[in-house]
């Protein structure tokens, strides 16, 4: 047995799936905390933007942390060793991305 129709027309039909995809991609931005652009397309989503960017910087900040706390956990072996200098430059590209972020907030 077929089932019913529930909506009248294709176009109908479309309708309803543009706006459950929009409704989809709104909670989706909810989630992430981060505010919806504006509706016109011309105007800039700086208050959008700035919150990536400080999500993005709060996580930099916290790999940062883990990684420095990382290095120090181990041994002064490992530390003056190729890898522990290795790990030395990471950090200190890792720094440098977030003084490039700090720039974009403040």
């Amino acid at each position: 047995m077929p089932q019913p129709k529930q909506h009248a027309s294709a176009a109908a039909r479309q309708a309803a799936f543009r706006a459950r995809r929009e409704q989809r991609r709104q909670a989706e931005m909810a989630a992430k905390g981060l505010p919806v652009l504006p509706s016109i397309p011309s105007i800039p989503g700086w208050p959008r933007w700035n919150a990536s960017f400080q999500t993005a910087y709060q996580l930099i900040a916290e790999s940062l942390s883990e990684m420095q706390d990382y290095f120090e956990e181990r041994s002064e072996n490992w530390q003056e060793s190729q890898r522990g200098d290795d790990h030395q430059e990471k950090i200190a590209s890792v720094e440098a991305v977030q003084d490039a972020l700090s720039d974009l907030i403040s």
